[in-house]
């Protein structure tokens, strides 16, 4: 029986030296540079995948989705959220 073991890969990318100066006191910057990055994965759009644009194929699966779906603020925290209309009283 072998086990697997994912290789983690090096990925770099440039920052303004303001951003490095307000990263100095940060223990371990990986790991909060790792977490804020699956943190923002996790809040963005599932259809742009947080680019905020829809391309034309998105836009037509946006379009039929919508047609039994509508976007509400939500009375209690006053958030927008989707509402589906096969499930409205």
């Amino acid at each position: 029986m072998s086990v697997r073991h994912d290789k983690q890969q090096i990925v770099t990318f440039k920052a303004e030296p303001a951003l490095v100066s307000a990263m100095e006191g940060i223990a371990n910057r990986s790991e909060f540079i790792r977490a804020a990055i699956l943190a923002a994965l996790d809040g963005a759009c599932p259809l742009c995948l947080g680019t905020g644009v829809l391309n034309a194929k998105q836009r037509e699966h946006w379009q039929e989705f919508a047609r039994n779906h509508t976007v509400e603020r939500c009375r209690d925290c006053h958030e927008p959220r989707l509402v589906c209309a096969a499930e409205a009283p």
